[in-house]
């Protein structure tokens, strides 16, 4: 069973993992991040394209690998795929069993989800930041 994650909740997940506050970035409903290292125009609109391209789960291609990083500064992990920067978060009470096996399919799942579904919830907009240092 999938859970839905509050928004806020997400945001400040993501806030805490991503290790370059400069970044721009969009949350979809179910947990993935689409980190943007060259925002241009609406942010929305260019991660949902992303998205939309290396979200689904095709069987047998690269777009059903996953791997599972442990995250450090909150409790669950992430769940990268075949593009480096769409990842997903996966809290403790969501997967199945807590081997990288059931956590790496549900964060797939959730990225399959979102890169079908592609509701953003949050978008994260750092373009000024890049210049304040």
């Amino acid at each position: 069973m999938m859970v839905r994650v509050d928004t806020e909740i997400l945001a400040g997940v993501w806030r805490r993992l991503l290790v370059d506050p400069r970044k721009s970035w969009v949350v979809f409903e179910h947990g993935t991040c689409v980190v943007l290292t060259a925002p241009d125009g609406d942010l929305a609109e260019q991660a949902i394209a992303l998205l939309a391209e290396f979200g689904p789960v095709r069987a047998g291609t690269p777009a059903g690998d996953f791997g599972v990083i442990d995250a450090r500064d909150v409790d669950g992990w992430v769940v990268t795929g075949h593009h480096h920067d769409v990842l997903t978060y996966v809290a403790p009470d969501e997967p199945g069993g807590q081997d990288n096996l059931a956590v790496g399919m549900c964060g797939r799942s959730k990225r399959h989800q979102d890169g079908t579904e592609l509701n953003v919830v949050h978008v994260e907009d750092q373009r000024g930041a890049a210049g304040s240092e």
